[in-house]
């Protein structure tokens, strides 16, 4: 399985980083009830382990709170590798929004 690896960029505290990743999962998990047989999430400090399955495939990752950074690695099982750019600009985009610094009041 090829992996996929980012790194992206944030201005947020630590654990402020965290919080909106651990939110961002347990929303996903409830808009994809459905359609995905297994989400296991595992926290080691500020490393996150996560499994994903669904339609017959199984995704699995890291993401590595930084304090400047969030480091991800993905691996792909074969048939989704043929789309990896397009599942890297999708994580990446989505977590550029996710980690977008509070507005200024």
């Amino acid at each position: 399985m090829p992996d996929l690896t980012m790194s992206i960029p944030h201005r947020l505290s630590r654990d402020e980083a965290q919080r909106r990743i651990r939110a961002e999962l347990r929303q996903f998990q409830q808009q994809s009830a459905g359609m995905v047989q297994t989400i296991e999430e595992r926290w080691e400090g500020y490393t996150l382990h996560l499994t994903v399955a669904a339609v017959g495939q199984t995704i699995t990752g890291q993401a590595r709170v930084e304090e400047q950074t969030i480091e991800v690695r993905v691996a792909l099982p074969w048939l989704l590798a043929m789309l990896a750019g397009g599942v890297r600009q999708g994580i990446e985009q989505h977590a550029r929004n996710l980690l977008l610094p509070p507005p200024k009041p």
